[in-house]
């Protein structure tokens, strides 16, 4: 069985720091083959919150990959903001755009879904460049079938039912078919601050966009939360770890189903999570 963790929204600067010390010390005491986190280090992409965010990385035990969120550019610097909006990202943290994760079970690709400015007026929503989706689509596909294949971003690309903002990703709903016609299992994303798992309405419904919570103060319905990811034959379960003030323990779980094993039903069905635990 191979594990992840998925973390997202940390928000240095805004932390929740109980949480965020409790969840290090979980991936420490248990390290997962693989963390995974997907955005918003910083609250306001300041240096002070920069370093901050650099301190916590170094003590994620490795492998581990990262990539930036809306919040990781200069948020109240308009012009740096606008010419040189992960200039800080790169110096503190490293390139946002290449990070990736290659084993016999797993492959991750990491695709930068955050702008610093953008021609409407709310740039906090998200944009994916359909080249760079393609790429990872064909990539992903020259591995092994029996691999594992995930992408992550900050943005979800599609609509999140019930979310209270959404990523408004421009060409998100393109990009979602692609990863989902071409045999990639999970979307990993943040930027909701509340974890999800539903399956794409595209190709087989076996590609699922998997959403973590927030380990900040700015939560918007749910605790603070990370997801736990254990990866069989069969399927995925995704359980996200909830923090109760005191504690992360198990909250919701979805049991995603691989296209490896195909259900006799109808594939809009079939590829429904179905949830373990309710709150």
């Amino acid at each position: 069985m191979t594990r992840l963790v998925h973390l997202s929204d940390i928000h240095f600067g805004a932390e929740l720091r109980p949480a965020v010390e409790a969840a290090v010390a979980y991936v420490e005491a248990d390290p997962p083959d693989l963390i995974v986190v997907t955005g918003d280090l910083t609250m306001n992409g300041l240096p002070r919150e920069f370093r901050a965010a650099a301190a916590w990385r170094r003590r994620l035990p490795d492998p581990a990959i990262l990539t930036p969120g809306n919040h990781d550019t200069p948020y109240w610097n308009v012009p740096l903001r606008a010419l040189w909006p992960f200039d800080r990202y790169r110096r503190y943290i490293g390139s946002p755009h290449s990070a990736s994760f290659d084993s016999a079970a797993l492959a991750v690709r990491m695709i930068n879904t955050a702008r610093g400015a953008q021609a409407r007026p709310d740039w906090s929503k998200g944009a994916i460049s359909l080249d760079a989706a393609s790429a990872v689509v064909n990539d992903l596909a020259a591995r092994p079938a029996e691999t594992f294949k995930v992408v992550g971003c900050h943005h979800p690309l599609i609509d999140i039912e019930g979310s209270a903002v959404t990523g408004g990703v421009y060409r998100g709903d393109e990009a979602a078919q692609r990863f989902a016609q071409g045999g990639v299992d999970l979307i990993l994303t943040g930027h909701v601050h509340v974890p999800f798992a539903v399956a794409f309405p595209f190709g087989d419904h076996r590609t699922y966009a998997v959403g973590a919570g927030t380990l900040s103060r700015r939560t918007r319905g749910a605790p603070p939360s990370f997801n736990v990811i254990e990866i069989a034959h069969e399927d995925a379960v995704v359980t996200a770890m909830a923090w109760t003030g005191a504690a992360f323990t198990p909250d919701q779980q979805w049991r995603l189903e691989r296209r490896a094993v195909r259900c006799l039903g109808p594939a809009s069905d079939a590829g429904r999570p179905t949830p373990e635990i309710g709150r």
